[in-house]
């Protein structure tokens, strides 16, 4: 039996999120450190993939052990009550996930599950979406942008004579 009344636990369930959840930010965050640009939640595709790597043709879907049934997970739990409503949600949930990722299959792109419990070892899972997205091509390295190149002066004053009137452009070195 469960220990929630169930008004509490119909409260509770309501706030699970479907977006924006804590894995799928730090997965984000991740492939934005690495240097990956993406699209989230592209509603084009089936299944609206959590993020979507247009340049790499790659997909990344950022699943919940609990409610995608990863398997020998110690968070895919099965919950007491109500099992047979449980069995047959998971269930479909699996279905859905394994049309979808054929789906996409289908359409010629690429698709890497990144598992909730995956994010408790950050660099190897790092490593993983790495690998998985370039695979294999040469990934060139990001240009600098032309703002980052402003010219340094040596003298801790500048004068609109000395730059063509671009004084407020300059970014002055430091007075020793």
């Amino acid at each position: 039996m469960d220990h929630v009344p169930p008004e509490r636990r119909s409260f509770i369930m309501r706030m699970v999120k479907t977006a924006d959840t804590r894995p799928e930010l730090t997965v984000r965050k991740l492939l934005h450190n690495l240097g990956f640009r993406f699209r989230l939640r592209n509603k084009r595709l089936p299944g609206t993939p959590d993020v979507v790597l247009s340049k790499w043709r790659a997909i990344v879907l950022i699943h919940g052990c609990f409610w995608h049934r990863h398997e020998r997970c110690r968070k895919a739990t099965i919950p007491k009550t109500k099992r047979a409503y449980w069995l047959k949600k998971f269930k479909a949930n699996v279905r859905r996930d394994s049309i979808v990722t054929e789906r996409l299959h289908a359409l010629g792109w690429r698709v890497c599950i990144v598992w909730q419990c995956e994010l408790d070892d950050l660099e190897r899972l790092s490593g993983r979406l790495a690998s998985f997205i370039t695979k294999g091509r040469k990934v060139q390295k990001a240009r600098r942008s032309p703002l980052q190149k402003t010219p340094i002066r040596s003298s801790p004053k500048a004068r609109k004579s000395d730059t063509g009137g671009n004084a407020s452009r300059i970014a002055l070195a430091p007075h020793r």
